[in-house]
């Protein structure tokens, strides 16, 4: 279960959290008291806290400004609770009665299986144990494509990170670190180039880009399936890239 939805503190604390956010850097705690739904002394306490935890910082009397420790933990905690919500939404829900997977070994119609994803795409394994299972619909042989209903709990994933590299643009006379990139793509699952010069750099250091178009999106759909991307893009192009990330609460840094 989402943290968040287990522990009342914590739940108080993201909403404190957000609403410093909102007002920074000039903060009224009677406001938050209000919005909250607590006293002035509890937001009192719970800013004091978040100071203490370094998730903010007290430039004066009722001036405050979220760290960047807090932007990292608010974005954990508010894509732990998007991950649950689309599986309330859509496995639970309005979604499909079935969704296919790959079969992990020969299945038989009416198995019991554990889902589990592996490179980003989703195993359906007999023999494995996990917090999501499902029913397969029709056999399959090890390898095919099978249906799988009847969800219970949430597929296992530990979000991926994406790592965002630059390179100088066409119009600046400066050379490439081949052999940085060459390091930072063996630490990658997938590897994506996000303009010409990034096709040019990667294939310069002996790399093959898997997707050279909408890098921050296909990155952003990476991470979310547990994959560790890297993006290489031009100066200039980084913001195309990590709107998207930022859009999804996605964890990423820029080199």
């Amino acid at each position: 279960m989402v943290e968040v939805l287990e522990d009342k503190r914590t739940a108080t604390t993201l909403r404190v959290l957000v609403e410093i956010a909102e007002r920074q850097p000039a903060v009224s705690q009677s406001e938050i008291a209000d919005a909250v739904g607590v006293t002035n002394q509890a937001i009192s306490e719970y800013i004091q806290d978040l100071i203490e935890d370094g998730y903010v910082t007290s430039e004066a009397r009722s001036r405050y400004r979220i760290t960047n420790e807090g932007v990292d933990w608010l974005y954990r905690t508010v894509r732990e609770m998007q991950v649950f919500s689309e599986h309330v939404t859509d496995d639970l829900l309005g979604g499909p009665p079935e969704d296919a997977a790959i079969a992990a070994a020969d299945l038989a119609a009416g198995e019991t299986v554990t889902l589990r994803m592996v490179d980003g795409l989703p195993y359906a394994d007999p023999d494995a144990e996990g917090a999501a299972t499902g029913e397969t619909t029709r056999a399959a042989a090890a390898g095919e494509a099978v249906g799988v209903t009847g969800f219970e709990g949430v597929i296992e994933l530990d979000p991926g990170h994406v790592t965002v590299r630059q390179v100088p643009p066409v119009r600046v006379d400066e050379s490439v670190d081949t052999d940085a990139l060459a390091t930072a793509a063996t630490d990658a699952d997938l590897v994506v180039a996000a303009g010409v010069e990034a096709v040019v750099a990667l294939r310069s250091a002996e790399i093959e880009p898997a997707v050279y178009v909408a890098g921050g999106a296909v990155a952003a759909a990476a991470a979310e399936r547990g994959l560790d991307v890297l993006v290489v893009a031009t100066r200039d192009a980084v913001g195309r890239v990590t709107d998207p990330l930022r859009d999804r609460a996605v964890s990423y840094d820029v080199a």
